[in-house]
């Protein structure tokens, strides 16, 4: 457990994190994007019974899409593991279509103050690392936390968050899998403060899942270029938001961010707009390809 007076001093160069100054992920500079889906996409005709992941995938394909983040709220059963026989159906099906699986999601909490209750959402990332593993996926998708609890500060949660994130990432390295968390403006509102998360862990196994839409404090495309050094995947949504203010995103802004700064990888789309989800995810997908192409 890190000492509480080395969070509020900010350092990163205690004894414990000396090393925990980079971050940054590993790869060869340039650009290679490749499109893909998070099946949050048509998150109501899953909820709803009336899509199965197996669907998805055939959109994908459909589609031309390259790969889908198939989080794991739409496997039956979930926050249970599904049997072995959905998982690897799932799985010959995504291959023999040609769709590359490139990671699930739960939904965690580190940000609890009781200590069994962080044990359980450990194990829920641990027990989704091994569906992951089993997918043929490179990662899983986490959150930091709801809110900072009542009583405590930012700091203060940090003291029990980064051990957690740090166990998860010692268990996706055993795996092969990358634990990637998703800022979600709740406990995390900034790129700083997902940054400085990331350092803390000081992992390769432990990066960034860029997610355009929640970041709400100040430009998001200068939080956007602060974050993609340390990005592994993306959440590409239709807005970006000013504070309070929703405004339809610039993608080629965001094009030339990643060519400025360079990323190779996949960029799963998001589309959370009104209407038939398959129509506002394609209309969504073909602005994407023409601003990326």
């Amino acid at each position: 457990m890190m000492n509480r007076r080395q969070l509020l001093a900010g350092s990163l160069m205690t004894p414990a994190f000396a090393a925990a100054t980079g971050g940054e992920v590993k790869r060869r500079a340039g650009t290679k994007i490749k499109i893909g889906l998070n099946a949050y996409s048509f998150n109501k005709p899953l909820m709803a019974g009336k899509m199965t992941v197996h669907d998805v995938v055939d959109y994908c394909a459909k589609q031309q899409i390259d790969g889908v983040d198939m989080t794991g709220y739409y496997f039956p059963g979930y926050p249970a593991v599904p049997k072995d026989e959905l998982i690897y159906s799932l799985k010959r099906h995504a291959f023999l279509n040609g769709v590359t699986i490139t990671g699930t999601g739960v939904r965690n909490d580190f940000a609890l103050t009781d200590a069994s209750g962080r044990r359980g959402q450990i194990q829920l990332v641990k027990d989704w690392v091994d569906v992951a593993a089993k997918l043929g996926s490179d990662m899983v998708r986490v959150f930091a936390g709801k809110e900072v609890p009542k009583g405590h500060t930012f700091d203060q949660v940090l003291e029990w968050m980064i051990p957690a994130f740090q166990e998860c990432a010692e268990d996706g390295k055993k795996n092969g899998v990358i634990v990637g968390l998703q800022h979600h403006d709740d406990f995390l509102k900034t790129a700083d403060e997902t940054i400085r998360v990331v350092k803390l862990v000081n992992s390769d196994w432990f990066s960034v899942i860029l997610d355009v839409g929640s970041l709400r404090q100040g430009d998001p495309y200068a939080e956007i270029e602060k974050l993609l050094p340390y990005a592994s995947n993306w959440q590409i949504k239709e807005h970006v938001w000013y504070g309070t203010k929703k405004v339809e995103i610039d993608l080629p802004r965001v094009r030339a961010i990643i060519d400025k700064v360079g990323y190779r990888g996949f960029t799963p789309i998001e589309a959370l707009g009104e209407g038939d989800p398959a129509e506002v995810v394609t209309a969504f997908l073909m602005k994407v390809r023409k601003a990326f192409s």
